[in-house]
C-alpha cells in the first residue's frame, strides 16, 4: 500500500478523533484536558503531532502519561490520546476508517470485527473543527472516551485498546512520524 493510501486511511479511520470550518487549537496552546485529572494522575504531554492531508490540518494529537511514559510495551502503560479536530468528519466514517486500520495491527475476526464496528458507531459522533476525542488506555481493561470532556463510553476489551491505539503507538502505524512524534521520539 503505497503512503498515499496510508494517509487516506489514517484520515478515515481517525475521523473519530477530527473536525471543518472554524481553526482548532493547537495542542501547543490547551492545557490538560479536565477529563485527566481525574483519569491520569500527574499526566503531562509526552509528545504532539498534526495530521495533514493534502497539505489540510485534519487534526492535532496529544499523547499524555501519568508516571512513567510508555515503553517497549505501550499497551501496558496507562496513557491518553487526545485528536482535536480541525475539520468535520462524520463519527460513522471515523468508525469505518479506524477499523480498517486497526487490522493493520493484526487480524481480527469478522465476528469480533463487526462487533468493534458496532461499538465504534455509538462511541464516536459527528466532530466539527474545535471538537477534542480523548481515549484513555486503561492497562488490562480497556478504554474510556470522551468527547470534549464528557465520557462517551468504556469499551472493556484490553484486544480492542491494543488495536485502536495501536493505529497511533504501534510500530505497525501508517504514521511513523507521527508516532515517534507521540511517543516523543522526535520533535514535531
Amino acid at each position: 500500500m503505497n503512503t498515499l493510501s496510508r494517509r487516506r486511511l489514517l484520515l478515515a479511520a481517525t475521523s473519530l478523533l477530527a473536525a471543518g470550518g472554524a481553526q482548532a487549537q493547537s495542542p501547543a496552546t490547551t492545557g490538560l484536558p479536565p477529563e485527566l485529572s481525574a483519569e491520569l494522575p500527574g499526566a503531562r504531554p509526552l509528545g504532539s503531532a498534526t495530521l495533514r492531508f493534502f497539505g489540510l490540518r485534519v487534526y492535532d494529537a496529544r499523547l499524555w502519561v501519568g508516571g512513567q511514559p510508555p515503553g517497549a510495551d505501550w499497551t501496558a502503560a496507562p496513557f491518553a490520546l487526545e485528536l482535536l479536530y480541525a475539520r468535520s468528519l462524520k463519527g460513522a466514517q471515523i468508525a469505518e476508517r479506524s477499523l480498517v486500520e486497526m487490522r493493520r495491527q493484526g487480524e481480527i475476526a469478522e465476528p469480533v470485527a463487526e462487533r468493534w464496528l458496532g461499538n465504534m458507531k455509538q462511541l464516536f459522533p459527528d466532530v466539527d473543527a474545535g471538537d477534542r476525542i480523548t481515549g484513555l488506555n486503561v492497562p488490562g481493561t480497556g478504554a474510556r472516551f470522551f468527547v470534549n470532556g464528557r465520557l462517551r463510553g468504556e469499551p472493556r476489551e484490553a484486544d480492542f485498546a491494543r488495536m485502536f491505539f495501536g493505529i497511533w503507538l504501534s510500530p505497525r502505524t501508517s504514521e511513523p512520524a507521527m508516532r515517534e512524534q507521540l511517543l516523543g521520539l522526535r520533535g514535531s
